[in-house]
């Protein structure tokens, strides 16, 4: 009997090795592997994918749309979806979209062979055990490590965020970029739209040698929308004391959510107003001390149904990258 078409569609190649080396060795598949929703959907409309581990947050087409196209286009296929987007919301929306199971990220190898088993996926005996084998590429490299740990954590700080305000947060791709201190610039840059005010919150962090800033900024024009999901007063004193609590809230999860993974306990300084009301050249000067290299990861939560944007910067001082890449040597493997 053939082999069943696998498709594996997740944009970490980290992830994708770790899902292969996962596979059941009497399972007899033959492998696809992409790296975004658009190239998924092309391989299961092609027949590649009868059987499809889909992530949910990919550049280009994210994994909802790939859902919503497999159900629109009558696409024969068994989806099971394996993310960090672990909102209630999020669940319950694959489910409907016609997903076979939801398992969260990082996945548990017992708990994703336990899910075959459960949806009769095993079901196929297999002819030749060595000549449908996947093969698997190299070690993962430090950018993908750190970037599907850090997705990890932010999925957690999303599944906080939308308890807290009731809302579905739309997660982000994040970026992982070693920059001079002039990229560290244009990076915030790119963070203001037009020529509205912005207004910044930062927190120290260190542990095992690991030491960084996150840079939390806030536009000014979303604010009273913030006040307005919090049932918050609409004065300064009270809208500072809300970014504030939101900063710990959403800074503090991610932290949380990287240090369980690398086995690492952060201590956090407290949150400050880095700069209130600013454009985007004036918060450049107030962070113009960064005179080396930063390790920075971009992150841009939104939250659906709202103008509301989250722009949060993980930055790690120069030092910091080798003790980190020593920390993440065990998922590169």
């Amino acid at each position: 009997m053939p082999s069943i078409p696998l498709l594996v569609c997740d944009d970490s190649s980290m992830v994708r090795k770790q899902l292969l080396r996962a596979l059941p060795p009497e399972w007899a598949v033959s492998v696809t592997e992409v790296d975004n929703g658009k190239a998924g959907l092309e391989a299961i409309r092609n027949g590649l994918g009868k059987v499809v581990l889909l992530d949910l947050t990919m550049p280009v087409m994210d994994g909802y749309q790939v859902l919503n196209a497999v159900r629109e286009e009558g696409l024969q296929s068994h989806i099971i979806v394996i993310s960090a987007d672990v909102q209630e919301e999020a669940v319950r929306r694959v489910l409907e979209l016609g997903a076979l199971a939801f398992l969260r990220k990082p996945f548990d190898p017992s708990e994703f062979r336990a899910t075959l088993h459960k949806h009769g996926l095993l079901a196929v005996p297999q002819q030749d055990v060595a000549a449908n084998a996947p093969q698997i590429d190299g070690p993962s490299s430090f950018r993908d490590a750190l970037q599907e740990t850090v997705n990890v954590a932010i999925g957690r700080a999303g599944a906080m965020l939308a308890r807290v305000l009731d809302v579905f947060v739309q997660l982000p791709v994040p970026n992982v970029n070693l920059l001079e201190v002039g990229e560290l610039h244009m990076a915030l840059a790119d963070v203001q739209r037009g020529d509205e005010r912005l207004t910044a919150i930062c927190q120290g962090y260190i542990g095992s040698g690991i030491a960084g800033e996150a840079l939390l900024i806030f536009h000014d024009s979303e604010i009273a929308d913030m006040a307005t999901l919090l049932h918050r007063d609409g004065n300064d004193g009270g809208d500072l004391e809300m970014l504030l609590d939101l900063s710990t809230l959403l800074i503090g999860a991610c932290l949380s959510g990287i240090a369980e993974q690398i086995d690492v306990v952060f201590s956090q300084s407290h949150p400050q107003i880095l700069g209130e009301h600013l454009a985007i050249d004036e918060l450049i000067s107030v962070n113009s001390r960064r005179n080396q290299k930063t390790l920075a990861v971009e992150i841009s939560y939104s939250l659906e149904g709202h103008d509301i944007h989250f722009d949060l910067l993980m930055l790690f001082s120069e030092d910091s990258v080798q003790l980190l890449n020593k920390k993440l040597a065990y998922l590169m493997n």
